[in-house]
């Protein structure tokens, strides 16, 4: 009885500890299971934080007004033509160099032509010949015809006469047309000036063999009328519409960045380019000082309507689709939208926009390729 009673309590004691240090490992395993949950939230949310792009955005800059759109301009002379020989021979002399301001018509240059020469003389005495031969057949049929109605002579002796007048008259005719055309070869041994401008080159000196004709002859001189200029820029495709026929403009050149020179507009190509997406367009400038010079770069200031909305944004915004350009824009809600722009001017680091956004657009700087409308984005600098 004794013992059993001593056994009671140990036993009791016994079971009391292992229920603690079980209720110690339900709660120890219960711990590292919570830890293990929330370090798997904490983790999934930083991965999906992660996930989310970070971009940097920028507000779109006014356009600034008034404006005139400014495009670089191809100078060119109103006429321009080279000169070559009509003729062959030796430069016997030339009259105009580079620089010097001629006349339509002022003589330029002379050829010698000795071969050309001596067959104009053989055609004179060619034609001397044809018209004794002419006269002579001329007074001989006229002699048969009347011979003939006497009867003295035969009707065949009469046509024989007819027919050597005939054949007499047609040899003075071809004699006439040869010495007219060597007369014409004649002529073109003067180098004349077709229209009046300025000299730009000569390419030829005493003694020279000149060939005649442009494709085996050499040129002899370049001529540019310079008193008046045509101007071609090329129109971005968003102010086609802009421009029309008798619309006035100014040039600026590099030697002359303060002064401005007057152009109007006097035709365009009618046709978008399909490669540049521009307009061709021609003007014309009065140059009656020579002050601007063909061939030169030159700046081409175009007036643009009043009310004319534009922005500028940073070059590197856009983003290139297969459906044309767009912006990504952030909205209130931190997601992105994709909006469809037409573009103006091209300012280097910055790029004009006509349509497609406003002031209050939040536009994305460098936008992944990847970029998505819809998609979460966060901002961490904006500007």
């Amino acid at each position: 009885m004794t013992d059993t009673a001593q056994e009671h309590p140990s036993l009791h004691r016994l079971k009391r500890f292992a229920l603690y240090v079980l209720v110690v490992a339900i709660i120890v395993a219960a711990w590292g299971i919570f830890t293990r949950i929330n370090a798997r939230t904490a983790l999934k949310a930083e991965a999906e934080e992660a996930a989310v792009p970070v971009v940097s955005v920028a507000l779109p800059r006014h356009g600034e007004a008034g404006s005139e759109l400014v495009l670089p301009g191809d100078l060119q002379a109103f006429s321009d033509a080279p000169i070559y020989a009509r003729t062959s021979g030796y430069l016997k002399r030339w009259y105009a160099d580079i620089g010097k301001h001629v006349k339509a018509g002022e003589l330029l240059a002379e050829i010698e032509t000795p071969e050309v020469d001596a067959q104009y003389r053989q055609a004179r005495a060619d034609l001397a010949t044809a018209t004794a031969n002419n006269r002579l057949s001329q007074t001989t049929a006229g002699r048969f015809r009347e011979l003939r109605k006497t009867g003295l002579v035969a009707q065949q002796d009469a046509d024989n006469a007819e027919g050597d007048a005939e054949a007499k008259k047609a040899q003075l005719d071809s004699a006439q047309q040869n010495l007219e055309r060597l007369e014409q070869l004649e002529s073109f041994n003067r180098i004349v000036a077709p229209f009046d401008g300025v000299i730009t080159a000569r390419r030829i000196d005493l003694g020279s063999l000149v060939t005649q004709g442009s494709t085996s002859g050499q040129e002899l001189f370049h001529l540019s009328s310079t008193s008046q200029l045509r101007v071609y820029v090329q129109v971005p495709q968003a102010y086609a519409g802009l421009i029309k026929p008798g619309v006035a403009a100014t040039l600026t050149t590099a030697e002359q960045p303060d002064q401005r020179h007057a152009a109007k507009v006097v035709s365009t190509a009618q046709s978008i380019d399909a490669t540049t997406r521009t307009l061709l367009t021609q003007l014309e400038a009065d140059n009656p000082k020579g002050e601007l010079l063909p061939g030169s770069y030159s700046q081409v200031h175009l007036p643009l309507p009043a009310g004319l909305d534009s922005w500028r944004v940073p070059s590197t915004s856009l983003l290139y689709r297969g459906d044309g350009l767009h912006l990504a824009t952030v909205d209130a809600h931190n997601q992105v939208h994709l909006a469809t722009v037409t573009v103006g001017r091209d300012f280097g680091s910055e790029i004009e926009i006509l349509t497609g956004i406003g002031g209050e657009d939040r536009v994305i700087l460098n936008p992944p390729d990847s970029l998505l409308a819809g998609a979460a984005v966060k901002i961490v600098i904006a500007r």
